[in-house]
């Protein structure tokens, strides 16, 4: 092989290692001193989108443009923002690609020993972007396992503040996105196929598909209400803010055209931190 091209080889890797984070990671700590009784640690909780799957350069996870705790210059996240005024703020993002509720309890566990003070949470895309709506989590069984993950919260940090996140809506990327011949591409290699298989079919059966996916997502959004109302005070729901944003196009990534890019966890960020009322 060419030196020339080594060394272009070897400076695409470095660039990929720079975007990419690794698992689980904690942000730098700050220099400067936290106002009293402010919060030390904020853990982000759920699946890739939390983890900024997709926000770089290859389809892998990114935490520094992690709506939730990224420290990165291009996403404004909750972490970046609750710094500004606490400097000392640690973040950890335990969020794992292809999450679903069944292994949140074991992400609580992890922010207990995080000794998180603030809990994000954005889970059931997978529970929904199944192989077909039968293979989908029943809507009491994903209650009981989001329930089962407050429960450990509950115990290891009773003082913690957990904000609830709505689900985005995902009927609204098919809508929007069925029309985009490199998106339908793109879903065509198992993407959330309970949803975007066949996305440009008309038939009864592919219709009425993508509706019943569309209620088990707000039959989702209406439990993870619900659990975070039964948990009490220390819960934050976001009404529903994130469900209800309008998000385009341009704001996914364009190779799996179903993550969101940097512009879209940018998003996510503006619309959760005015939902979670952390700067009251």
């Amino acid at each position: 092989m060419p030196r020339r091209w080594i060394a272009a080889l070897a400076c695409l890797a470095a660039l990929v290692a720079l975007a990419c984070d690794g698992e689980g990671s904690a942000s730098p700590r700050p220099s400067g001193s936290a106002p009293a009784g402010a919060p030390k640690v904020l853990t982000a909780l759920g699946d890739s989108v939390t983890t900024g799957f997709g926000s770089c350069l290859v389809l892998v996870s990114c935490e520094r443009n992690s709506w939730s705790s990224g420290d990165g210059i291009r996403v404004h996240s909750l972490y970046r923002r609750l710094r500004e005024d606490n400097p000392t703020l640690r973040a950890y993002n335990r969020a794992a690609p292809g999450a679903r509720a069944a292994g949140l309890t074991d992400q609580a566990r992890a922010a207990v020993r995080d000794k998180a003070d603030l809990v994000t949470m954005l889970i059931g895309a997978n529970d929904a972007c199944r192989n077909d709506i039968a293979d989908m989590t029943p809507v009491a069984t994903f209650r009981k396992q989001v329930d089962a993950a407050l429960a450990v919260l509950r115990k290891g940090r009773p003082k913690a503040r957990v904000l609830m996140v709505s689900l985005p809506d995902l009927y609204r990327l098919w809508e929007i996105g069925h029309t985009e011949s490199r998106a339908v591409r793109a879903w065509s290699h198992g993407i959330c196929p309970a949803l975007l298989a066949d996305a440009t079919s008309t038939a009864p059966a592919a219709v009425a598909r993508r509706a019943r996916f569309r209620e088990r997502i707000d039959a989702y959004d209406g439990q993870l209400r619900a659990a975070c109302r039964a948990y009490g005070s220390r819960c934050r729901w976001d009404g529903g803010a994130v469900h209800r944003t309008r998000f385009s196009l341009d704001e996914v990534n364009a190779l799996d055209w179903f993550h969101p890019n940097a512009a879209g966890q940018d998003r996510l960020a503006d619309v959760t931190w005015d939902a979670a009322g952390w700067a009251d």
